[in-house]
């Protein structure tokens, strides 16, 4: 490589590091949306279905007025409409599907099965968006994904129905994920925000009011809920629409697969918010995890420093 295309590769180099780093951040925030999805589930009696449309509506309206703020109400549609209302419609199902899980599951449980999705998507980002990816980065992928099962050790227990809740939520986040790479920069990221947000209204819309209409307590919507759940409801989808929002900025600039091992971070706020809202506190075998799946992180951000 002469010196030209030394030049010509740095600013590639460094939306590689900027892409990494906005997803360990977006990756150590989510989690505190999962703790109030589950501690509104089970504490407050609100249905996953409603703490799901409730995620989604302020993502919408937020998203929508920042947009309207900025460049008008023409600024709103898309120019890939279709692509982002999937990506909405996709999200929103993972999203119903993950709730679910947490009213049943203690929340590090669920997050262990659906840690398969690095894989998943890893796979998917090789198939549909011919990324190439190395045995090293494999092999970190897999390292995070021991250091995740060490972490959370689950049960047997986990592996009947109700495991298949996360596992759903992993296949359809990594699609998701696989779009967001897909749909490039024709949109800005809020604009997106925006139509994946109406996209996942419309669709946790038609499952709530089948719920309210049939009876499904897990889908139905209720209004006699005190005043503080209702302002946890804000901050839940506050939390979920910034974590998102920075993901879609990380895949814009990144590869899918470059991320993927970063996705392993979640664990760490998990077991934070684990703590402190109910009472898990990680033993020894578990830090040994949680520093595999660091580790694996670290040192795909250092291969790619030294490749670049």
């Amino acid at each position: 490589m002469n010196k030209t295309d030394e030049i010509r590769a740095l600013p590639a180099a460094d939306d590689h590091v900027r892409g990494m780093a906005l997803c360990a951040g977006a990756m150590l925030l989510l989690p505190l949306m999962d703790a109030i999805a589950k501690w509104l589930s089970t504490e407050a009696g609100v249905s996953p279905g409603q703490l799901t449309l409730a995620r989604f509506v302020v993502q919408a309206v937020v998203s929508g007025a920042i947009v309207v703020a900025v460049a008008g109400f023409v600024a709103l549609w898309p120019k890939r409409p279709l692509m982002n209302l999937i990506r909405g419609a996709i999200l929103g199902t993972a999203s119903l599907l993950f709730f679910l899980a947490l009213k049943y599951m203690p929340l590090a449980d669920a997050i262990s099965v659906f840690f398969v999705e690095p894989l998943i998507l890893t796979i998917l980002s090789v198939i549909f968006l011919h990324e190439k990816v190395g045995w090293r980065r494999v092999f970190a992928i897999l390292v995070g994904f021991v250091g995740a099962l060490i972490v959370i050790q689950p049960s047997y227990a986990l592996f009947g129905a109700v495991s298949l809740l996360p596992l759903g939520t992993a296949t359809l986040f990594a699609s998701y994920l696989t779009l967001n790479r897909a749909a490039g920069v024709r949109d800005s990221a809020v604009v997106m925000q925006f139509a994946a947000g109406v996209g996942g209204v419309l669709v946790l819309s038609l499952a709530t009011a089948a719920g309210t209409a049939w009876g499904i307590g897990n889908l139905g919507l209720r209004v006699d809920f005190p005043a503080y759940a209702w302002i946890l409801m804000a901050v839940m989808g506050g939390v979920g629409m910034t974590g998102h929002y920075i993901i879609v900025l990380a895949f814009r600039i990144a590869p899918a697969s470059l991320l993927a091992p970063f996705q392993y971070l979640e664990i760490v706020s998990a077991a934070a918010a684990g703590f402190l809202l109910f009472g898990d506190f990680p033993s020894l075998s578990k830090w040994i995890g949680v520093a595999m799946i660091v580790g694996s992180g670290l040192y795909v951000f250092w291969r790619e420093r030294r490749r670049q």
